[in-house]
């Protein structure tokens, strides 16, 4: 008996890259978010609050090599705290709605829909001695910069006190000066 084409088994190669690809979006860590995701994180805070503190923590510390994903999940820490305290949902909801006023005040838009990053950024130095302001801009410090994954983008290798030290690890080394 001839067989159609559509009756020929695919290779194996075939399946375990559709397989593998599948698996990959299936089984993902939790703790790993991909793409535009982290618009479903907020626990607390609106999502549209969320989003607006995800573009206010880039344009605080800005790095280009760093997806919005770090940034969500630095921000997850503030919305899981707004969880605890109804003090801080409205520290952020507030904060995020004045900001966004100041924005429509200035360029017609809200605040993460101001499209020239140097407009954004000054509309966050007028506010930068604001609680709401020190709230996100401290959180960011842990929140971004504490995630391990990001630790090799920036050159840092880690805790040095279980491998000797930094002095035996190139403290020394300033080649770069």
């Amino acid at each position: 008996m001839a067989r159609h084409i559509s009756q020929v088994a695919p290779s194996r190669r075939t399946f375990l890259k559709a397989g593998g690809g599948l698996l990959a979006m299936t089984v993902m860590p939790s703790g790993q978010i991909v793409g535009r995701a982290w618009a479903q994180m907020p626990r607390s805070t609106k999502p549209e609050t969320f989003a607006t503190l995800v573009q206010m923590s880039r344009d605080i510390y800005p790095h280009d090599q760093i997806e919005d994903a770090y940034y969500a999940k630095a921000v997850g820490i503030l919305d899981e705290a707004a969880r605890a305290s109804e003090a801080e949902l409205a520290l952020l909801e507030d904060g995020v709605a004045a900001l966004d006023q100041a924005a429509r005040d200035k360029a017609g838009v809200a605040y993460g829909e101001v499209p020239a990053e140097e407009e954004r950024v000054a509309l966050l130095k007028a506010i930068e001695g604001e609680p709401f302001f020190q709230k996100v801009r401290s959180n960011l410090v842990v929140g971004l910069y504490n995630q391990k994954e990001l630790w090799p983008i920036f050159g840092y290798e880690g805790a040095s006190a279980d491998k000797g030290g930094y002095i035996d690890r190139g403290f020394d080394d300033i080649a770069w000066l």
